[in-house]
């Protein structure tokens, strides 16, 4: 099976589509592109798919290029065989493939070719086709003190060592024995004697024991992480079989019987089966419990980006409030509120500083600046950031709007991750050269509530802390898969080509932060684009990059309508054709943008042709009805419960409302105002089986919750969403999920409160 065939096999679509999405691909097209404008070529592959081909063709690339190269080096030292070709083909995994190699790849000289230089090899297979033999007896004729073996008990061991190394390099049973103990054993997690205090924050796996391949991707990277930091202990066990030190186990007894070794009371019979003990206990099994840490590894890594992924995606797509003047309030006591205001593009006007809190105290001076800001500026957003104070914040901001009910304020509560990142990054410096680093989030505040996409694109998203354990994964793969989740919600709502920032730029298809800043130059030397065409004239933007980006790039009120629309310009000329065919040739593209009824008299078949498919009629036509349709959600916003601003205020059985900050494996966070975020574990989001927390919620979603614990010291809060039961019945009734939903809460709040 070639690597078409497989990825399609996976995907469970036709060759021909994984065949033409690869083509597209290596010539140099994006996924966005691909996706929105090339379904008929793929035969509709959505940007997921193309993700999941993209990355298997580099692996299946990778791979096969690794293949050759251990032919040709097995091919040079002259011992290919037909079935090792084969076998080496015919391999679909790294893992496989360099437990086929292992026999032949160069290494260090080990005892075992020292023995072989020394003729111990005819030693080894005479005991072991003929255990008849005395292993002592027949040691005495391969004695040879120059090559390092003067004695009997030398020589054995180099007869040992052969062996070891043949059972240790049989691919076929390393590959049953690796798999085996994957589907058996167990992982035990233990502290390190001396260090239960410095190491309480992973109290929960002092003393832990979980089937391996039933661990969550949280739980590896917590005992992982205990074990680099120096606080715990781990180690595999098999428990399907509890043998003594004489008894072979199942591993041993696999080892045994593919190499034909019996204990029959022949005179080599105890020495062969010491030989398996001793490949499996002191070579094979450190090798395997390496490679079962290292697939935890991968394993915990790919669940916890893909979690990060969908939490970034459900974070840039949040509802925008939209295009109006914002005050930015960054909260802080000691060294004051800053704020910034903003106007309706994003563009900053003025900045500073507020005193509300102690030790200051200044509430009134506070608010007759902010009274003054919204007066001057007609301000009708109010942005404060989620942290320390904000909830004092808010409590000025409301007695604001309470005094002034005829501005129809909007206050509003906003996630500040990631806002410090940006206020010292140079990005932030090149905006504003001129403003204090801490005045600088108070802006990014304020337009991540205008619109969150546009603004958190200036951020790492590793940053933006909806991860779990981000700085223990992978971080290329990290990085690559966040970079696509920005890509695609970039691309999927597409930008205003006169307003967009050079990092909003850089994200969408076809472009780099290069591009971006010529793009931004030529806009600021020539004045704003007035059509797509002009695209082309901005330096090193070609044919290619513009075919790429033309249909993300939006242009308001400029000579082309269709321009404002997801529309691309190679397929003007259609909507000219339908124009001209449908509408009495009389009509613009104006005419007929957002005008339904024109719109319902072409038939989309009539325009199917070898340049534009259906699913291409049928995307220009549903954008003509909807140009430039955002397909973000409606903006909502949680109402904190009023006297609910700290912990202490919190009573078991309050329901209150709250926003979803981060969902897990395990559960989602809800911050409900009181500067700590509560857990909603997964077993207390519904009364039916719930089989991942976002199948429920999803990062941004405005939720009612009820507290059902509350730990003032260790700073937790529990909460449920099922609103219509008893705190006490969840103790008693439900005692198997209150003990996994209690372990799941120390365990997530050290993970994701403490640890990342």
């Amino acid at each position: 099976m070639n690597i078409t065939q497989k990825i399609a096999e996976e995907l469970t679509v036709h060759t021909h589509q994984i065949e033409s999405a690869i083509r597209l691909l290596d010539d140099g097209a994006t996924v966005p592109f691909i996706a929105r404008y090339r379904k008929e070529v793929t035969g509709g592959l959505d940007d997921t798919q193309l993700r999941f081909l993209s990355e298997r063709l580099q692996y299946l690339r990778e791979l096969e290029e690794r293949k050759q190269t251990i032919i040709n080096t097995i091919e040079e030292q002259g011992k290919m065989t037909d079935e090792l070709r084969l076998a080496i083909e015919n391999t679909d995994n790294k893992t496989a493939l360099e437990d086929l190699y292992l026999p032949y790849k160069p290494k260090r000289r080990t005892k075992a070719q020292m023995a072989r230089e020394a003729g111990l090899a005819s030693l080894t297979e005479l005991l072991h086709r003929q255990p008849e033999n005395n292993p002592e007896v027949a040691a005495e004729k391969y004695l040879n003190a120059k090559a390092g073996f003067p004695d009997v008990k030398s020589v054995l061991e180099g007869a040992r060592a052969i062996l070891l190394e043949q059972f240790a390099e049989d691919a076929d049973l390393i590959g049953f024995l690796r798999e085996k103990l994957w589907q058996t054993s167990h992982l035990q997690s233990s502290v390190i004697e001396g260090k239960e205090n410095d190491g309480i924050k992973f109290k929960d796996y002092f003393d832990y024991d979980e089937v391996v391949n039933k661990m969550p991707s949280h739980r590896i990277l917590a005992v992982l992480r205990g074990r680099h930091e120096g606080f715990l202990n781990l180690h595999l066990t098999d428990r399907e079989q509890k043998v003594s030190s004489k008894e072979k186990s199942f591993f041993e007894q696999s080892i045994a019987e593919k190499f034909h070794i019996q204990d029959m009371g022949r005179p080599a019979d105890g020495w062969l089966n010491d030989c398996v003990r001793l490949a499996w206990r002191a070579k094979i099994f450190p090798s395997l419990e390496l490679d079962i840490l290292n697939r935890l590894k991968e394993q915990a890594d790919k669940d916890a980006i893909s979690v990060f992924a969908k939490n970034l995606k459900d974070l840039l797509l949040a509802s925008p409030a939209g295009r109006l003047v914002t005050i930015g309030l960054d909260p802080g006591i000691r060294t004051g509120v800053k704020v910034a205001v903003v106007d309706d593009t994003g563009k900053l006007l003025t900045t500073t500083t507020i005193y509300p809190h102690p030790p200051r105290q200044d509430w009134q001076g506070a608010l007759q600046t902010l009274e003054t800001l919204v007066e001057q500026y007609q301000a009708t957003l109010i942005s404060i950031g989620n942290g320390t104070a904000s909830r004092e914040t808010e409590k000025l901001a409301k007695e604001l709007k309470n005094r002034h009910p005829e501005k129809n304020l909007h206050i509003l509560v906003v996630s500040e991750a990631g806002a410090s990142v940006y206020s010292a990054s140079e990005l932030a410096a090149q905006e504003f050269p001129q403003l204090d680093v801490s005045l600088r989030g108070a802006v990014s505040i304020a337009r991540r509530l205008q619109d969150p996409l546009a603004e958190l694109v200036k951020i790492d998203p590793k940053a933006i802390g909806v991860g779990q354990y981000q700085h223990d994964v992978n971080q290329v793969q990290l990085a690559k898969s966040l970079d696509a989740v920005v890509e695609d919600c970039v691309n999927a709502v597409g930008v205003d080509v006169n307003t967009a920032s050079a990092p909003l730029l850089a994200r969408i298809s076809g472009l780099n932060h290069t591009l971006a800043n010529h793009i931004v130059a030529y806009r600021n030397e020539h004045g704003a684009f007035s059509n797509r065409q002009q695209l082309l004239k901005v330096p090193r933007l070609g044919a290619k990059t513009f075919e790429q980006a033309a249909g993300f790039l939006r242009i308001q009120n400029g000579d082309e309508p269709l321009d404002a629309s997801a529309v691309h310009p190679e397929a003007y000329p259609l909507v000219a054709k339908m124009l001209k065919n449908h509408l009495s040739g009389s009509l613009k593209a104006h005419d007929i943008i957002g005008n339904t009824e024109l719109i319902a008299q072409i038939n989309p078949q009539d325009y199917v042709d070898q340049t534009f498919g259906l699913p291409t009629v049928l995307d220009i036509l549903s954008e003509l009805e909807k140009p430039g349709r955002d397909p973000r959600g409606e903006f909502k916003t949680a109402d904190f419960a009023e006297g609910v601003e700290d912990i202490q205020d919190l009573k078991i059985g309050m329901i209150l409302e709250g926003v979803v900050s981060n969902v897990a494996d395990f559960g989602a966070f809800v911050n409900i105002g009181v500067h700590q975020d509560g857990l909603v574990h997964i077993s207390a989001m519904s009364n039916r089986y719930v089989a991942h927390p976002r199948d429920i919620v999803k990062t941004g979603d405005v939720v009612k919750v009820k507290v059902i614990d509350v730990d003032i010291r260790r700073n937790r809060i529990a909460l449920s969403m099922c609103l219509d039961e008893k705190p006490q019945v969840k103790q008693t009734n439900k005692k198997h999920q209150t003990t996994h939903a209690n372990t799941a809460m120390a365990q997530a709040f050290a993970q994701l409160k403490g640890l990342s």
